[in-house]
């Protein structure tokens, strides 16, 4: 159909009359050709009144008033206006109603008809056509929203404390689960973490990680504040001597720290009693409420020194006159060093017992192996200086000094059975009882064996006969001899080894210009190199059995020299004369 034929046809529709043009008469139809230009065939197609620009924004405005665009994910408030056993639908002014699972409000199970809930579009549109809402994710947005703001303006929040977890606690700061660390709970360390779960605190938002979602929160924060300014009022008013009463916050190996009403305090170990202690939850408990004496501070008061046991007398104070040099104490091992031990006579009041007055041995040992910690003991008042606070103790002068009898018990030449306690280069040292010690020197350990170290010929704890030689009773001195316990081999071996004497043995060792031959385990001939000669001039060699004729023997420096080449080789007494001669002059070569 042509657009005029369409155009007439809907003009009679409108029941507006239209005069028609004769077909001869087209050239002069301009007043329709008007008419079709002019027709708002909008206002013909949409089938309304045409509506101009103000009308139109009066009408967005209103839309925009009334109903929610649902295309963004802004926070939008509905209301209740039904409940099912699943569900809650919401009306949100939208072109039709939401709806949300009952599960999201399980925190608020008095929810009613008619209530006002903050939710946002999860779904436009889902395969049953419905709105789907979200309350769960409108709260989350609005507390970052709240809990951000918190932080930026540094306002305090409410939180309620859900439940342990490691190194805090976990908080529910506007349905975000934020992290409150141990050591921001309070200003004071914290033993029962359990005291604060399900319950509602104040706290402040220190930290936020954006990246993690993580939240830090502090309740130590809110209060550091106020206990600044109670610290600065405090420490004003600090003046050594102050008396004050405090709380005991920590405990320490050295001391312990006291909370003076937000001023921390140190009282140091040795500043808690008067007597020794190792630790000192000995005398005090946590939380306990003590007073204490200000010993000392810095200048700017941060660290405050506190005295406990300044409190009362000190024990050298009360310490009675009966107590004096000559006196004897009863007391307790405290502590045990390497040179004695500290004796507490009384509560604060100790002794030392040097370990040279434990014993009357000469031969020091520890103080370990007189006395343990915690004995009760006897003990002497050797020296007493009440100004100092010093005393001095001695065990042994509770027994007699065996060394006042010494010459009936040890005459010289008697025999006795001792202990080897200690060696030295020079000797070693024998306890014939407890406080005598005697010294046997090297050379007196035996006849015939030449000894470099007493140790080749001994071991500690041996026991071993002694010859008393000499007493010294004023240097308290004794002088032993253990070779003098046996008769002296060489003078029996003077005769058997004289001179010219012949002697079968093997060789048992070669050195340097000749070879050592045994005869027995006490005695030992040197042969010099030139008499090692045999018969067919080839020489003994080591391990090989010969006789050998004695040419020097002296019983005074225990020399014994043989010859082989003698035995088959008469030489006149000029030779051999000479050959002495010659061994004598080598020898005092070797010693140069």
């Amino acid at each position: 159909m042509s657009e005029e034929n369409t155009a007439n046809t809907n003009i009679e529709e409108t029941d507006k009359p239209v005069k028609t043009t004769p077909k001869k008469a087209k050239k002069k139809a301009e007043p329709q050709d008007d008419f079709l230009t002019n027709f708002n065939w909008h206002q013909y197609q949409e089938g309304i009144d045409e509506l101009d620009d103000k009308q139109i924004t009066e009408f967005e405005k209103l839309v925009e008033k009334n109903f929610v665009d649902t295309s963004d994910d802004n926070i939008i408030e509905g209301e209740v206006i039904h409940l099912t056993d699943k569900d809650i639908i919401i009306d949100i002014n939208a072109k039709s109603e939401g709806v949300i699972s009952k599960n999201e409000f399980r925190y608020n199970p008095d929810l009613k008809v008619g209530d006002k809930v903050e939710v946002i579009v999860d779904i436009r549109e889902d395969k049953a056509g419905q709105l789907v809402l979200s309350h769960r994710k409108a709260r989350v947005i609005k507390a970052w929203e709240r809990v951000n703001e918190a932080h930026d303006k540094g306002d305090i929040v409410q939180g309620f404390v859900k439940c342990r977890t490691k190194g805090g606690m976990i908080v529910d700061v506007f349905g975000i689960e934020a992290f409150l660390p141990g050591s921001q709970i309070d200003v004071k360390p914290i033993r029962d973490y359990d005291q604060y779960t399900n319950k509602n605190m104040d706290f402040k938002v220190v930290k936020i990680n954006h990246e993690f979602k993580n939240v830090v929160v502090s309740h130590k924060a809110l209060i550091e504040a106020d206990i600044e300014e109670q610290k600065k009022g405090i420490i004003s008013q600090l003046e050594k001597g102050q008396v004050l009463e405090g709380t005991v916050k920590n405990m320490t190996s050295y001391g312990v720290f006291v909370d003076l009403g937000g001023v921390d305090g140190l009282v140091h170990i040795t500043d808690l009693s008067w007597s020794r202690i190792n630790h000192p939850s000995e005398i005090l408990d946590l939380d306990q409420t003590i007073k204490v004496v200000i010993l000392d501070f810095d200048d700017d008061k941060s660290k405050i020194q506190l005295g406990l046991k300044q409190l009362t007398q000190h024990p050298w104070d009360k310490l009675g006159d009966d107590v004096k040099e000559g006196s004897k104490v009863t007391g307790k091992v405290v502590v045990i060093a390497d040179y004695g031990a500290f004796i507490e006579i009384d509560e604060g009041i100790e002794g030392l017992v040097h370990v040279s007055e434990m014993s009357w041995s000469t031969h020091l040992r520890s103080a370990q192996d007189f006395v343990n910690v915690g004995d009760k003991i006897e003990a002497i008042v050797l020296n007493l200086d009440r100004e100092s606070r010093k005393m001095s103790l001695g065990m042994k002068q509770l027994s007699e000094d065996p060394w006042t009898d010494i010459t009936k018990k040890f005459p010289i030449g008697s025999k006795h059975t001792g202990s080897v306690r200690n060696f030295t280069n020079f000797g070693v040292f024998i306890e014939l009882e407890e406080g005598i010690d005697g010294l046997i020197y090297i050379s007196d350990l035996s006849w015939t064996k030449k000894i470099k170290h007493p140790s080749e010929f001994l071991s500690i704890e041996d026991k071993i006969e002694v010859v008393i030689l000499d007493l010294d009773v004023e240097g308290r001195k004794l002088s032993l001899g253990h070779k003098q316990t046996k008769p002296n081999p060489w003078d029996v071996y003077e005769k058997d080894f004289a001179l010219d004497t012949v002697h079968k043995s093997e060789i048992s060792q070669i050195i340097d210009k000749g070879a050592i031959i045994s005869f027995n385990d006490d005695i030992s001939a040197f042969c010099p190199t030139r008499h090692l000669d045999k018969e067919d001039g080839s020489k003994l060699t080591q391990g090989e059995s010969a006789e050998f004729k004695v040419i020097e023997f002296s019983k005074e420096f225990k020399r014994v020299v043989v010859s082989h080449m003698q035995t088959h080789n008469d030489s006149s007494t000029e030779e051999v004369v000479e050959e002495k001669v010659k061994e004598k002059k080598s020898k005092k070569k070797d010693e140069e």
